[in-house]
């Protein structure tokens, strides 16, 4: 089965949790820290791979984790890191995230993104010895790893697409000057997904796509246009394929008109991209007039005439293609944190979003004076007790942050 769409859900480690820890001392009452920290969770990457054809392996199974890191311990031992989640992909693999916006098009062997990342790792109370403080009894939680949903579209990767009506006899070609041996059948829709093959003749090579036949309306997702037209859109070039065996249907001239107007409806650029146009089955005898008024070449694919040298015209066409055109770069989108945080008005109290607000408040133990206090003032040079003032918070209202519930004190000094 030919995936090239799905949705997935992915999740990121957990980070571990830090330690507090001591050990006593002649003369250090107190004892000496040795919490160790937490290992930080383990990342879902997305990377290219040319192992892999489809997306199939996702739309059996949509969801996928990274470990968790583990807890820190005493004698400054730190927990160990969770182990990343690598998931392959083909090359040619656009990933959006759940908003629509897209993070990465993979397009090399190789190019990855990182999905979701790893929750961080808490410190241990080692980690918080300071000229002021030098047996710290305090110490963070891990940080959990975020979950999000993407959806991943692969787009065939070729350097010519073969473009045509149901039944132009694409698969034919593609079937004769590849290795590709795709099912042929003399109906319509025969082709119900794209293929892919190298052509290799005379020294000279390229990848030649077999797409799956276009109808009119097919831009607006009639038939399958929607589906496989995405797959033309990294081709080079486009070989528009006329089939005069439907010539009382539409004529020459009208499979090139409509094949051009889905081509273009669907995106500008396909109606810029260098294109070869070539009237199959000469066997049939097509009017020569048609053919030379649309400036086609003329073969057959069922028995190889002028075969030779629309494969030479390909290959031109595609090496000035690649000539003129800048190389296929992959694409991975910077996305910020957003903003450190945000306060909104939940159930006659306040509920504070962000991860840096969560990062404040973030210890093992908040009944601990010392974790209670550093929370606080945290908070404080972040922003938030100014923000809830600002919002109309009031002494005594409650506060969520992630898990926790605070009584907002705006007087009282912490």
């Amino acid at each position: 089965m030919f995936v090239d769409r799905v949705q997935v859900n992915l999740r990121a480690g957990n980070g571990g949790a830090g330690v507090v820890s001591f050990v006593r001392s002649k003369g250090r009452p107190k004892g000496k820290p040795v919490g160790g920290n937490g290992g930080p969770g383990g990342s879902v990457i997305l990377r290219a791979d040319e192992s892999v054809a489809t997306l199939l392996r996702y739309k059996r199974n949509p969801h996928h984790a990274a470990a968790h890191g583990t807890h820190g311990e005493g004698d400054l031992r730190h927990g160990r890191a969770g182990e990343d989640r690598v998931l392959l992909v083909p090359p040619g693999t656009v990933v959006f995230d759940d908003d629509g916006v897209m993070i990465a098009d993979l397009v090399s062997p190789g190019q990855e993104v990182v999905a979701v990342e790893g929750g961080r790792g808490g410190r241990g109370n080692a980690a918080f010895v300071n000229p002021g403080n030098r047996a710290p009894s305090v110490a963070e939680q891990g940080e959990y790893g975020r979950e999000h949903r993407f959806t991943m579209e692969m787009k065939l990767l070729a350097d010519a697409a073969l473009v045509g009506f149901p039944n132009a006899g694409k698969s034919t070609l593609i079937s004769k000057v590849s290795a590709v041996e795709p099912k042929i059948a003399d109906y319509p829709f025969t082709t119900l997904e794209p293929h892919l093959g190298v052509v290799s003749f005379d020294g000279r090579e390229f990848v030649l796509a077999d797409i799956p036949g276009l109808i009119e309306g097919a831009a607006d997702g009639r038939g399958l246009g929607h589906t496989f037209l995405r797959h033309v859109e990294r081709a080079r070039v486009l070989v528009l394929l006329l089939d005069p065996a439907i010539g009382h249907e539409h004529s020459l001239r009208e499979q090139h008109e409509i094949l051009s107007r889905e081509l273009a409806r669907y995106s500008d650029d396909l109606a810029r991209r260098p294109r070869l146009v070539v009237v199959n089955k000469s066997d049939l005898d097509p009017d020569p007039a048609e053919i030379e008024a649309l400036g086609a070449m003329s073969i057959s694919a069922v028995t190889g005439d002028g075969v030779a040298g629309l494969l030479h015209t390909i290959a031109d066409t595609v090496d000035k293609a690649v000539r003129d055109a800048p190389e296929r770069r992959g694409y991975v989108r910077h996305r910020p944190l957003g903003p450190r945080f945000v306060v909104t008005p939940e159930d006659g109290g306040w509920l504070v979003e962000g991860l840096a607000a969560e990062r404040a408040v973030a210890f093992a133990d908040l009944t601990v004076d010392e974790a209670a206090d550093m929370a606080a003032r945290r908070l404080a040079r972040l922003g938030v007790d100014e923000a809830l003032a600002n919002a109309g918070a009031v002494k005594g209202d409650e506060v969520r942050i992630g898990d926790l519930v605070f009584v907002y004190a705006p007087d009282e000094e912490e």
